[in-house]
């Protein structure tokens, strides 16, 4: 896929709690490459967007087509074989594990079936598996050793790339909060993704954490060929960052465009900036 391609679109996409309209027809592409930015105030569906995408919540209409298969039907598992990564506003690491074995947990999709299925090339369909030979094959062990071994491996070659290799044995609980950050990315990377979801990265860091973040996803989006979709609070990041940005109030799509255009649209400062906001 070329660079600037449509990799992620989300079509006419609405996910409904009872009768709370979260998301409401929300069209729009994320494309082969870019950092795309989705902001707006609390409680205006952006969570809920990258939960559709990933599976978590199914929309209640809509599709979401993703490389160009249609993963709406798709469970969690399925559409991080398909390269959907993503991170929580909450860091969510295994904190009694080491640095080494948080990275290395991610991998198990690449040792569960690793014949089948880097999947799903026909719609979405479920990649049909041997039940009896994965069953013996767990319990006789074979061939877990070598696994083991080249997971170690490639998990340490991560952490080297992302500047953790230091901290590889460490308790990720006895990591400083900007560092466990970067961690829960490097765990997103280990399932080798084509596009990274962030939910709020910057949530808690400090000024020098949060420079030290921009220059993190700007360098892993280069040197892994990643597409980055992410929502922030944090304006500089965001204005700093992102190469355009979606702003989202009550469900809807309320404007778009490079970070010029969204500080100078009307209806973002009214909603979302706030009418003290410095227009550059």
């Amino acid at each position: 896929m070329a660079k600037g391609e449509p990799l992620l679109v989300l079509d006419h996409v609405t996910m409904k709690f009872g009768g709370l309209v979260a998301v409401d027809d929300f069209t729009n592409e994320v494309r082969e490459g870019e950092i795309l930015g989705l902001i707006g105030p609390n409680g205006a569906g952006k969570t809920t967007v990258f939960n559709v995408v990933t599976g978590i919540y199914y929309p209640t209409s809509g599709r979401i087509i993703f490389d160009g298969i249609d993963i709406t039907p798709l469970k969690p598992h399925q559409i991080t074989h398909l390269g959907i990564a993503r991170t929580f506003q909450n860091i969510r690491l295994f904190q009694d594990m080491t640095v080494l074995e948080n990275v290395m947990v991610a991998q198990h999709h690449s040792i569960s079936n690793p014949d089948g299925d880097r999947i799903l090339k026909m719609n979405g369909k479920k990649p049909k598996m041997n039940g009896k030979f994965w069953f013996w094959r767990s319990v006789l062990k074979l061939g877990y050793m070598d696994m083991e071994k080249k997971m170690r491996e490639e998990a340490l070659n991560l952490l080297e790339k992302v500047g953790l290799a230091s901290l590889a044995y460490e308790k990720a609980s006895a990591l400083p909060y900007g560092q466990q950050r970067k961690l829960e990315i490097a765990r997103a990377l280990a399932t080798e993704p084509k596009i990274i979801l962030l939910d709020e990265p910057a949530a808690g860091m400090n000024p020098k954490e949060t420079e030290e973040l921009m220059d993190f996803i700007k360098r892993i989006r280069d040197e892994f060929d990643l597409t980055v979709f992410l929502i922030e609070h944090d304006m500089k990041v965001v204005m700093g960052i992102c190469e355009r940005i979606i702003v989202m109030d009550y469900g809807r799509i309320i404007s778009e465009g490079t970070a010029k255009e969204v500080q100078n649209d009307p209806k973002v400062i009214e909603a979302y900036l706030g009418k003290e906001w410095e227009v550059i």
